[in-house]
């Protein structure tokens, strides 16, 4: 993230007073970021009815997709096959989960090597 703890504390002239105020001073500019950063996980996608749900998705430069094989006793194989950026899950088993980092703009599809009626697209910005 490239936040350090002496960036976030005040100015000695800033006018905190007191340790209590210093204290909420640097949770409010470090520390809550962090911490609401640290609660973004993953956007989930799931397979389920030999399907992608959703089918249509927008993330951003470098946001990780997790695809679950959410879909009974179902193998699928995800895959993403462009010019410029290429993913493959290789079989992936009923309640297996995969990571797909988008590590670059543009739109992709993401299809199923066992399934080829499935079909999720990812706009990447």
């Amino acid at each position: 993230m490239g936040w350090t703890l002496t960036a976030c504390l005040p100015e000695p002239d800033a006018g905190l007073h007191s340790t209590w105020q210093a204290a909420r001073a640097l949770l409010a500019a470090c520390a809550l970021p962090l911490l609401v950063g640290a609660a973004h996980g993953p956007m989930i996608v799931t397979q389920h009815g030999r399907a992608f749900e959703p089918g249509d998705l927008t993330v951003s430069v470098g946001d990780t997709v997790q695809i679950v094989n959410d879909d009974g006793e179902l193998i699928h194989h995800a895959y993403v096959s462009s010019e410029n950026f290429s993913f493959d899950s290789g079989d992936q088993e009923p309640g297996s989960k995969t990571d797909v980092v988008f590590s670059m703009a543009g739109h992709f599809t993401v299809l199923c090597g066992i399934h080829p009626k499935m079909h999720l697209h990812v706009s990447v910005q």
